[in-house]
């Protein structure tokens, strides 16, 4: 079954271009890692300094495939890069800078 997640954050100003130039040229390992993690269609639409990320999981253990992602050395090494150009959406000291939202209405 496929689960679909929806996230916000916001990027820093004066870091927007170079988040965006990242974006422009995400590394091969660091996609290679999310397909392998069961993540699919991942896009991320950005307006302003307003991120939103979209994608859709196909996996079997969702927690467990983000305990594989979280430990891949380039994938620790692209989050070194692109965590800093990142706050959360809303001003929660203790909060994730990507915050999930909730799913309201879909439509296949």
């Amino acid at each position: 079954m496929t689960r679909r997640f929806g996230m916000m954050c916001r990027m820093i100003p004066q870091k927007r271009e170079e988040y965006l130039a990242l974006h422009r040229a995400v590394w091969p390992g660091v996609e290679a890692t999310i397909t392998a993690c069961g993540i699919r269609n991942f896009t991320i639409f950005v307006r302003g300094d307003v991120l939103v990320g979209y994608f859709e999981y196909i996996g079997e253990d969702y927690e467990a495939d983000q305990r594989v992602m979280a430990a891949d050395p380039v994938t620790q090494e692209w989050w070194a890069h692109t965590s800093p150009c990142q706050v959360p959406f809303d001003d929660l000291d203790d909060a994730p800078a990507w915050q999930e939202l909730e799913e309201a209405w879909h439509l296949d």
